[in-house]
């Protein structure tokens, strides 16, 4: 199983989001998600969020908040744990990012990008500001067929209330 980060960035009312374009194989292509990437030997979650906001797009953590363990189940891409953080305090200049183009999106806009239709739902326990939580979701192909968030079903299709 794998481990991987994904970190919110927040300013101005605006999230930072990354478009994936750029890479051939890439199990997010086309879609936007905030930015992050797989943990390397030795790294803890925060090690790995510090380090992937910093080579993706070349700002510095100052502090971040951990929000919660996404357990991705996938028929095509594996499982995954996913560690997301957010942040609001932050340093330095955003850089070109080789995985795909950075865009600063109102935060009201960014559930209607392309995503993974998971990714509504622990965008809406951050906006909603819920304690630590582990949200599992389980897709087949690119079609959420289950979320269960601290043992509890979620209602499919998500609508927001949580």
């Amino acid at each position: 199983m794998r481990n991987t980060t994904l970190c919110y960035i927040e300013k101005d009312g605006k999230y930072l989001m990354l478009h994936r374009t750029k890479k051939a194989v890439d199990e997010n292509k086309d879609k936007w998600i905030a930015v992050g990437g797989k943990f390397e030997y030795g790294e803890s979650p925060e090690d790995c969020a510090i380090r992937e906001v910093k080579e993706e797009t070349g700002l510095t953590l100052n502090s971040f908040k951990y929000k919660g363990i996404v357990t991705f189940v996938s028929d095509i891409w594996g499982s995954e744990y996913m560690h997301l953080f957010w942040s609001d305090n932050f340093s330095g200049n955003l850089i070109s990012c080789d995985e795909g183009e950075l865009e600063w999106v109102d935060k009201s806009k960014v559930n209607s990008l392309k995503a993974w239709e998971g990714d509504k739902i622990f965008l809406r326990l951050i906006e909603k500001n819920v304690p630590f939580f582990s949200l599992k979701l389980i897709y087949e192909g690119e079609i959420l067929k289950k979320a269960v968030l601290n043992g509890s079903d979620i209602k499919l299709p998500f609508g927001g209330d949580i």
